[in-house]
Parts: structure tokens; C-alpha cells; sequence
């Protein structure tokens, strides 16, 4: 079985998002710079178990808003194995894939699709070895 393991969600002004999870939930924010797309990492649990994080919790992250892009709004991240085997399963099963995997540094292996139901839903095969985002 394959785990959801991020979520992501777009935003129009970042300052203004990052001030409403920050104040609303209590989120930690990473604020990355223009060389990883001006993507937010959204930290939503702790990892460690001692902290009370509920079994299942997964952290996520946000992205700017661009027109040029398909299908901007809420989505997850499964994790599989292997990227490319589960790019040909998504085809397969009636999913059409969106461009090729993009390598995102010290995470892993990541391409979105579009299901049965036409959802933006990604895939992450991790570095091996690293936890998943």
C-alpha cells in the first residue's frame, strides 16, 4: 500500500498564507527562496512520537498560484517506490500524467496526474533512505 504523505495547496500572496496557518493552526512555515519555486514546507505535526502527533499526521506544503500550470488547488502526495512504475500504472488505469518527474533536491522523485475523476494528485518516490516531506 502506498501512504498519502504531503499535501500541498496554491496561494496568491504568501505572506498573507503563511500569517493564516501560522496564526489560525499553528503550523510552522519554511519560506524556500526563488530556486525551489518560492514553495512554502508546511510543518503540521512533530515526528516525534513523545510530542502527542496522531498516528497518521502528515505535514505539506504551498505553492505559488501560476496560470500557466494545470489544476491549482488542494491535492496530496502518495509515496511509491519507483516513480516511473507507477507513472505507467497511472496511464494504465485511466490517469493521464502530467510532463515528466522533476528531482526535487534531498526529497526525491516527484510528477502530478490527473485520475479517473480528472484530481491533481502527485507522486513522490523518495531518496532513498530520507523520510518522506
Amino acid at each position: 500500500m502506498n501512504p498519502v504523505v504531503h499535501f500541498e495547496l496554491p496561494y496568491e500572496n504568501r505572506e498573507r498564507m503563511a500569517r493564516f496557518y501560522q496564526s489560525t493552526f499553528g503550523w510552522q512555515l519554511r519560506m524556500l527562496g526563488e530556486e525551489m519555486g518560492n514553495y512554502v514546507v508546511a510543518t503540521t505535526a512533530t515526528s516525534d512520537a513523545m510530542a502527542g502527533a496522531p498516528a497518521g499526521a502528515i505535514n505539506g506544503g504551498f505553492y505559488p498560484r501560476n496560470k500557466d500550470f494545470p489544476a491549482q488547488y488542494p491535492s496530496i502526495v502518495i509515496a511509491v517506490p519507483d516513480v516511473k512504475e507507477a507513472m505507467a500504472k497511472i496511464t494504465a488505469a485511466g490517469g493521464k500524467v502530467l510532463g515528466e518527474p522533476m528531482r526535487i533536491p534531498g526529497i526525491g522523485d516527484y510528477v502530478s496526474f490527473f485520475d479517473t475523476e480528472e484530481n491533481r494528485v502527485s507522486v513522490l518516490q523518495p531518496l532513498s533512505g530520507h523520510g518522506t516531506a
